[in-house]
């Protein structure tokens, strides 16, 4: 079942002179910060990342382990990172892909002479061809 929030427990790793590391042992993945909130936000956004490509591959989610079985050694922390899917696939839907196109050179150099957005223009005439086909 596909979930609009998730919790997962990242256990943040201090060590003098390094990034803090920050590991989700249930995903398997890991990331690093400069301060805590530099290592939150990068733990957020890659599990926003992992649990949407999970979804799209049609994998199973592993269930998230509850705080209290994980222990830390004297260096770490354990936090409990969320993420709100619903605003991770509307990013993923809006983002943008880069195509080729073949134009004749008339019409390429006539465009430019004329200040067309080439992927505006683009975008529109396929939004109108899409919605009459």
């Amino acid at each position: 079942m596909v979930k609009d929030r998730a919790f997962y427990p990242a256990v943040f790793t201090y060590e003098e002179g390094c990034e803090i590391a920050v590991e989700f042992p249930d995903l398997g993945v890991a990331t690093s910060g400069t301060n805590d909130d530099d290592a939150l936000m990068s733990a957020r956004e890659l599990l926003g990342c992992v649990l949407y490509g999970l979804e799209q591959d049609g994998e199973d989610i592993p269930e998230p382990s509850p705080l209290s079985t994980l222990s830390n050694a004297e260096n770490e922390r354990t936090v409990l990172v969320d993420v709100y899917m619903p605003s991770i696939r509307q990013a993923q839907s809006y983002k943008a892909v880069s195509r080729t196109v073949t134009l004749p050179a008339w019409l390429n150099a006539l465009a430019v002479e004329n200040g067309v957005n080439f992927s505006q223009t683009l975008q529109e005439a396929l939004r109108k061809q899409l919605a009459t086909s």
